[in-house]
């Protein structure tokens, strides 16, 4: 399996902090290469186009007008000047992504995206997520929040509550109406609860996080980091929950939560004749003019974990033609894109400890790909045995065999490997003076591949883990 960076190590020692976190946020900045960097909390990821559009235009006047999308449907700017925090502030104090700034950073809730949105008949966590934010940027405990507590909201479908969040709520529909599990680090000991207060269940388990991590003297930013003899316990999570008017049955033993895919680039029907589109950014991304795209078909946004964007809201008869126009202005759309598999880290010119210009590269490497395909498919005088191989590599390379998904491909400029995708079926990229060191699961590692040769190399990787997911 490729190398596990830093973040995704199994810790056998307590984590001791002897910092506050440097998580950046709207208010304090993040000095990169390329200047400046400012994280926008965005929870669910939900936008109005009033405010995108305020977004787009701070990107163009105060960065380098591009938009990143992060992996808990944050935006980031970038390019900022040193001397723009005043009016990148005031910018976001109007369009409300600023209601308080000792709260700003803690914002940090992701949601089901298609909640609502489908014709799947799950609960709407939608409102759940407003109703959190509010009372979290009301409680003067949840200002010691670490910028990486994070809180997920799940219909029911399973797409966030696999994203590691310390608070997880996941709504249950049965006969007794709707409900909510809550748990922290362990499922099978989740908390029964009323939909109606679910919201403020996860604000009280958060507040008993904080009590936890101050009797553990360790500054711990997360659930995972307070030691065995501090972890929060169940029984007295219930007592707290009591104490604030909400009653909660104990499910120990129940089984994991089920664990459902992030939406695929393209139209998902949704009910009463209305549809939404979901697309990607190819490395997470936008420029403002891609952005406005988005922002302007329906007046609203819904920002990934996964570096996406849904756009719900239209009529059903208009998604396919929306959906063409977005490809057309360089956003992926389908699911057997070859961008859809791949990330990378910020690279060169952004961060000083890379060596190499990783997305520069990511692109080159795909465009080679596709430039391949196309000439493959351009041969003439083909034979119909020629044909029908051409077809069948074709077929390898860009759609997986049923039940699996494009082996991801990350690309990092050094060995942090910042975004990483979780889990360890991915191909692994690092640049090195020389090219770049590749492994995978069940591959012999190759070092100092040079850019040239990655195409060829990559695809192989890729086509024999398809092959082998194909037979178990």
């Amino acid at each position: 399996m490729p190398p596990q960076p830093p973040s995704a190590a199994v810790r056998d020692e307590p984590v001791i902090r002897d910092r506050g976190d440097a998580c950046p946020g709207a208010l304090r900045l993040h000095a990169a290469d390329d200047g400046y960097l400012a994280r926008v909390r965005i929870p669910g990821g939900m936008l109005d186009a009033a405010v995108a559009l305020l977004l787009a235009d701070a990107a163009d006047r105060l960065g380098d007008g591009h938009i990143d999308l992060t992996s808990r449907g944050n935006a980031q700017l970038r390019g900022l000047g040193a001397s723009c925090g005043g009016e990148l502030q005031a910018v976001l104090v109007r369009g409300g992504l600023l209601p308080a700034p000792t709260h700003e950073r803690v914002r940090n809730i992701v949601a089901s995206p298609l909640t609502g949105l489908d014709r799947l008949g799950l609960p709407d966590v939608a409102p759940w997520v407003a109703e959190l934010d509010r009372l979290l940027c009301a409680s003067a405990p949840a200002a010691g929040l670490s910028g990486r507590f994070l809180f997920a909201l799940d219909d029911g479908r399973g797409d966030v509550t696999p994203l590691e969040a310390d608070v997880n709520l996941s709504a249950v529909r049965d006969g007794g109406g709707d409900r909510a599990l809550l748990w922290t680090a362990d499922p099978a000991d989740a908390l029964l609860v009323g939909a109606a207060d679910a919201p403020k269940a996860a604000l009280v388990a958060a507040e008993y996080f904080l009590d936890a991590a101050r009797q553990a003297g360790t500054r711990a930013w997360r659930v995972s980091e307070l030691p065995a003899e501090h972890t929060l316990d169940t029984g007295e999570l219930v007592s707290r929950l009591a104490a604030a008017g909400i009653s909660a049955a104990v499910v120990r033993g129940s089984s994991a939560p089920l664990r459902g895919p992030a939406p695929e680039p393209g139209v998902v029907e949704g009910p009463d004749g209305a549809a939404a589109l979901s697309v990607f950014a190819p490395l997470g991304r936008l420029t403002t003019a891609q952005w406005r795209a988005l922002a302007g078909l329906t007046g609203r946004v819904r920002l990934t974990p996964w570096r996406g964007i849904v756009v719900p809201g239209l009529p059903a008869g208009a998604a396919e033609d929306a959906l063409r126009a977005l490809a057309e202005a360089g956003l992926v759309t389908a699911p057997d894109d070859p961008w859809r598999s791949v990330t990378a880290c910020t690279g060169q010119p952004g961060c000083a400890k890379s060596r190499a210009d990783v997305r520069a590269d990511a692109r080159a490497v795909v465009a080679q790909a596709q430039a391949q395909a196309r000439a493959r498919t351009r041969g003439q005088a083909q034979t119909q045995a020629q044909a029908q191989e051409q077809a069948q590599e074709q077929a390898q390379a860009r759609t997986p065999p049923q039940g699996t998904r494009p082996l991801p491909v990350h690309w990092s400029g050094c060995e942090r490997r910042c975004g990483h995708p979780r889990g360890t079926a991915w191909a692994d990229l690092v640049a090195t003076a020389d090219g770049y060191d590749l492994s995978a699961a069940g591959h012999a590692p190759r070092r100092a591949v040079p850019v040239r040769e990655l195409p060829a190399a990559l695809a192989a990787v890729r086509r024999t883990t398809s092959h082998d997911a194909a037979k178990k």
